[in-house]
């Protein structure tokens, strides 16, 4: 994911959770709509100076939207790691059965296993 995508996603939940449109934002901002309407694609890669008037247009600190920016960017690089085990360096052991206790009074019997590398 790139990171004008991040910043568009973000300023769009804003504008959207404040209720604004794209056009008074693009208003406020003095940025033009289409252009507005890029940034918040993430087709649009924005100047410090487009970034600065945007949040001034959001009543919001250019603090706040790198933090913003960086959960988002941190969610998304967390959801698409990939998983790689390497199976052949696996082995399971068989535990002993355990008494699980899920009720009072009520016993379940369960095989746990380990994984062993």
């Amino acid at each position: 994911m790139l990171l004008r995508q991040v910043i568009g996603n973000v300023f769009r939940r804003l504008r959207r959770e404040r209720g604004i449109t794209l056009r008074e934002l693009a208003e406020q901002a003095q940025v033009s709509v289409p252009y507005l309407s890029e940034i918040e694609r993430g087709r649009k890669e924005p100047s410090s100076e487009i970034l600065a008037a945007i949040c001034r247009a959001l009543d919001l600190e250019l603090s706040d939207l790198l933090a913003e920016v960086q959960f988002d960017l941190a969610t998304a690089v967390r959801s698409t790691l990939p998983v790689r085990l390497q199976t052949a360096s696996i082995r399971v052991a068989d535990s002993s059965p355990q008494r699980i206790n899920s009720a009072p009074n009520a016993h379940a019997s369960a095989q746990t296993f380990a994984l062993v590398a």
